[in-house]
């Protein structure tokens, strides 16, 4: 899993050719490029946002590029900071942040530029904003949320006797409430009342499933200096005897890849999927009658799993001037248009659209708005966040408890055992500056 990330440092004369700056603006122009990773629905929603901004700023040659997801995205990325050739700005996930070698590989924004677009710390969550900081700067501004939720099918929720009065998800509290709401969805359909990613070709599912309800005993994967392994057996143990039970006692679809669990949920054969946001514009528009909600609290503590977009500065050679007002005036607008962005499901981070009318009245997008003081992120650590060999690592683990070929206490050892190689590894993007 670490292959994609080796020879980092041998690619930095690459990295000062092959990302050599684009043909330059028009007469009287401001450059700026713009490095994202986002396809599908979330790459129609970027589009009409940069369509727009550019609309609004023609004294700006707006130059996006959307890059192949995942490793490829944060190697190319990290090659451009390291020459010192980068765009100026780009989209991270904001858990990678502790291993993109802030200081080296990115550039900190400048505070009171952000404050002169009306962007200040006070307009997010305080846990997501202290993400963004390393070494009392800021280097990366979150833009939303993408959380663990619970997708739910109203029509076969609704004969489960599950909904209240006005077609929402009854409250459930607790392991078991949940089990049993999973087996009345399950006997309306004939079918497991749950579906979720389980297995296939880098799934990272088990692991997603694992890490919210971990979170909800209170549970700590490792250190907060992020040095050593931290897990509470007994809590983690709690987690995957639950677990193992939702497939062994039928609850759950026991074989299902991603692609799978989608359309699964899609054809209506479960009441429940267990995933992230994102597939929101798919369900719309399929016509399916669905909603969604936050992951009940089953473990004690109300907690998922998630990661966030953000913006940060690749790493520029004499960043200053126009060029990087442009990046803090384009970043201060998407925030500002964020409702816009909301529309694929991702909850945003600046948090005075969250109260704005046109985001209210987004269903269900809105539904599950309040998971935004609730989301934990992986451990500031380099090989944490999306698409990261910790997830990758762990989703093969925790597969075979889902699928009943590891023990619970089997799959905790080999976890362990893969989370000490990956702390033993030194970060291929070198150290924070």
């Amino acid at each position: 899993m670490l292959g994609s990330f080796a020879g980092l440092g041998a690619l930095t004369a690459l990295a000062a050719a092959g990302c050599a700056a684009p043909s330059g603006a028009g007469s009287g122009q401001t450059r700026l490029r713009y490095w994202h990773l986002f396809g599908g629905g979330d790459g129609a929603n970027m589009a009409a946002m940069l369509d727009a901004f550019q609309a609004e700023h023609p004294d700006l040659d707006l130059q996006a590029a959307t890059l192949s997801w995942g490793s490829p995205y944060y190697t190319k990325l990290g090659m451009a900071g390291a020459g010192g050739r980068a765009p100026e700005v780009a989209a991270l996930h904001l858990a990678r942040l502790a291993g993109f070698a802030p200081g080296r590989l990115l550039d900190p924004f400048d505070l009171d530029l952000l404050a002169e677009h009306g962007i200040t710390e006070a307009d997010f969550p305080a846990d997501l904003w202290q993400r963004g900081m390393v070494d009392g700067e800021l280097y990366a501004v979150p833009l939303d949320t993408h959380p663990l939720v619970l997708y739910y099918n109203t029509d076969v929720c609704e004969r489960a006797g599950l909904l209240d009065g006005d077609g929402r998800l009854r409250a459930i509290e607790g392991a078991d409430a949940f089990a049993e709401a999973v087996r009345a969805a399950g006997e309306v359909t004939g079918r497991p009342g749950l579906v979720a990613e389980t297995l296939g070709a880098d799934t990272i599912g088990p692991w997603r499933m694992f890490n919210a309800f971990y979170a909800q005993t209170g549970g700590q994967l490792l250190t907060e200096d992020g040095t050593r392994i931290a897990i509470d057996d007994a809590k983690a143990l709690t987690v995957l005897d639950y677990m193992r039970r939702l497939t062994q006692e039928g609850l759950c679809v026991e074989r299902a890849d991603y692609p799978g669990a989608v359309g699964i949920f899609a054809a209506g054969e479960t009441g429940f999927f267990l995933n992230g946001e994102w597939e929101v514009t798919t369900y719309t528009n399929n016509g399916l009658p669905f909603s969604m909600a936050r992951i009940p609290n089953l473990f004690g503590t109300a907690a998922t799993q998630a990661d966030c977009h953000a913006f940060v500065l690749p790493h520029q050679r004499g960043r200053g001037g126009a060029s990087n007002e442009a990046a803090h005036a384009f970043v201060a607008w998407m925030l500002k248009h964020s409702v816009d962005w909301a529309a694929g499901g991702h909850v945003p981070a600046y948090l005075p659209t969250l109260e704005e009318p046109d985001y209210l009245a987004m269903r269900p997008q809105s539904e599950y708005r309040e998971v935004i003081d609730e989301v934990v992120l992986d451990p500031r650590v380099w090989f944490a966040g999306s698409a990261s060999p910790l997830w990758l690592e762990l989703g093969a683990v925790l597969s075979g408890v889902l699928l009943g070929t590891r023990t619970p206490e089997g799959a905790l050892a080999e976890a362990r055992s893969r989370l000490q190689q990956l702390l033993d590894t030194p970060s291929p993007f070198g150290e924070t500056a």
